[in-house]
């Protein structure tokens, strides 16, 4: 009797450390495809920011879907080209969201239908910023767009600070913003 309860007690152990170590090396394997990809998504997003534009800002006013116009103002700007049919879009909106209570931020949407689609979609997703209606793209033509998102910054002066491709974390914005208004 003594027997299989120890039989089993050891094949269950055995089988709980082989588990464990199926778990170990899965969990490496997962972290080092998320770091592969990390570091691939940068050099891509690098890649694809030489080409666009660093000249300084020299817009000085947006109109908006809302058909009211939108004054630069003497301090940072956060400038972001979108699409309402960009997947990666969709995921940084919640950041550019937030971000757009404290900061002075425009956001571009590209070649993404008429104001009242815009509109629409935003009202959907719950988003709330300034948007720009690009919808024959001739504002993501003079930026030099290479993909979408892409997103510039520019400190008071309208120096162009930072230009990015692909997403960008809500802190990441926050800190680049920020290191925008010390210039």
């Amino acid at each position: 009797m003594l027997f299989p309860i120890l039989s089993n007690y050891y094949y269950n152990s055995v089988k709980l450390i082989d588990m464990k170590s199926k778990i170990k090396r899965y969990s490496k394997e997962v972290l080092y495809f998320i770091i592969t990809m990390t570091i691939f998504a940068n050099i891509l997003s690098l890649y694809k920011a030489q080409s666009l534009s660093n000249a300084p800002l020299d817009i000085k006013e947006f109109k908006l879907i809302d058909n009211s116009n939108y004054t630069i103002k003497n301090k940072p700007v956060l400038i972001h080209f979108w699409a309402t049919w960009c997947p990666t879009c969709k995921l940084e909106a919640s950041n550019i969201n937030l971000l757009s209570t404290s900061y002075q931020i425009i956001t571009i949407a590209v070649k993404s239908g008429s104001d009242y689609e815009i509109k629409k979609y935003l009202d959907e997703h719950g988003y709330d910023y300034r948007v720009v209606n690009d919808k024959d793209g001739a504002l993501s033509r003079k930026f030099k767009i290479a993909g979408y998102p892409t997103t510039f910054i520019y400190d008071k002066e309208k120096n162009l600070v930072f230009k990015e491709v692909g997403y960008i974390s809500t802190l990441g914005l926050w800190l680049r913003l920020l290191w925008a208004g010390m210039k």
